[in-house]
């Protein structure tokens, strides 16, 4: 045990005893941390804001046997634009969510944290795309290894004819490789959702407003069906 240097994004926090709070926080070398601020709901806390959700922070711990305390946090990115909108802020949320769910304690989780810093950094730019929480999930099945097939059947690999969508095959699926169960995509949404997983969050595509909704919901349900769980902030966004 000792003091350690850290760097983290704050994904949510709780009480913890009359005045101290746990701060979750992803980082890019041992994934998931939890980290007790002492003092942090007084108003008079040495922390003041820093250690909110979303939040990227310089961190000193104090390593300790179940948990670490935060001795010093100091701010690297706020995202001050981005929280002074409220379709911003919900779509930080679910970016927030996500990641949260998708990674773990004590593992390196450097392609998670890179993925919600550029989706932090991407809404603190300029208002949220329409398609942007689409790509965001397709790349965070990406990032942990369940990235679905979609411009291509998950099969036999053919690009002709895919045009079904099996969340447990792996993604879409030619008429000779459907299985029970798989449903219907929509001519040209496979392309469409691939270019939304390939594009930089920064550069997504024109969106198509016939697609968006659609895009949303066949990755929402393959990343639900896959974590095993529902994505609560998603409907704030879907509402």
């Amino acid at each position: 045990m000792g003091l350690r240097n850290d760097q983290g994004i704050v994904l949510r926090g709780y009480p913890f005893g009359e005045a101290d709070r746990v701060v979750v926080l992803l980082t890019p070398n041992h994934g998931k941390v939890r980290a007790v601020a002492k003092g942090v709901r007084k108003t008079t806390s040495r922390f003041g804001g820093r250690l909110e959700p979303f939040t990227h922070v310089d961190l000193v711990l104090y390593e300790g046997r179940s948990l670490d305390t935060i001795t010093q946090a100091s701010v690297i990115e706020a995202f001050p634009r981005m929280r002074a909108d409220l379709d911003r802020v919900l779509a930080a949320g679910t970016m927030v969510e996500v990641v949260d769910a998708v990674t773990t304690e004590g593992e390196s989780s450097v392609r998670p944290f890179l993925l919600l810093q550029r989706g932090l950094r991407t809404l603190e730019a300029g208002p949220r795309h329409p398609d942007l929480v689409s790509s965001f999930l397709l790349k965070a099945a990406a990032a942990v290894g369940l990235a679905p097939a979609l411009d291509h059947c998950a099969g036999c690999g053919t690009d002709r004819g895919v045009a079904r969508f099996a969340f447990a095959a792996g993604g879409a699926l030619c008429d000779r490789c459907r299985t029970p169960g798989a449903v219907s995509l929509r001519a040209g949404l496979p392309e469409y959702l691939a270019r939304l997983a390939a594009a930089d969050l920064s550069d997504l595509p024109a969106p198509d407003p016939s697609f968006s909704g659609e895009a949303l919901g066949v990755s929402r349900r393959f990343l639900e069906y896959h974590l095993e769980r529902r994505i609560a902030s998603l409907a704030a966004i879907d509402g």
